[in-house]
């Protein structure tokens, strides 16, 4: 071992790295929810990252370590939201619905 740490410690470090890196990931999921623009995503990629994600949060289950399953099922769930508007969507953008405010025009 490089480090010796106190338990408490290491477990204050794995938590505050999960949750950062989890918070992080959320404007990036927002904004693609909200626009339904993932044209800048790649499949290919991003179905490698979703992958990895799920092992890691499977690895964090075989260890019992929560702050890896807690930030890793947060961030599987967006990452699976994203890979499935990409996969809806794929390259273009979505077209925003039609909104007329005031209902039909006159004479309609």
């Amino acid at each position: 071992m490089i480090f010796s740490m106190s338990p408490a410690m290491t477990e204050l470090i794995g938590s505050l790295a999960a949750g950062l890196t989890t918070v992080s990931f959320m404007p990036q999921a927002w904004l693609s929810f909200k626009t339904r623009d993932v044209s800048g995503v790649s499949l290919g990629m991003y179905s490698l990252f979703t992958t990895g994600v799920a092992l890691w949060l499977a690895y964090g289950l075989l260890l019992g370590a929560w702050p890896l399953v807690v930030a890793n099922a947060i961030t599987l769930l967006l990452a699976l939201m994203i890979l499935g508007l990409k996969l809806r969507y794929g390259g273009k953008p979505a077209a925003p619905a039609a909104h007329t405010p005031n209902g039909p025009a006159h004479g309609e």
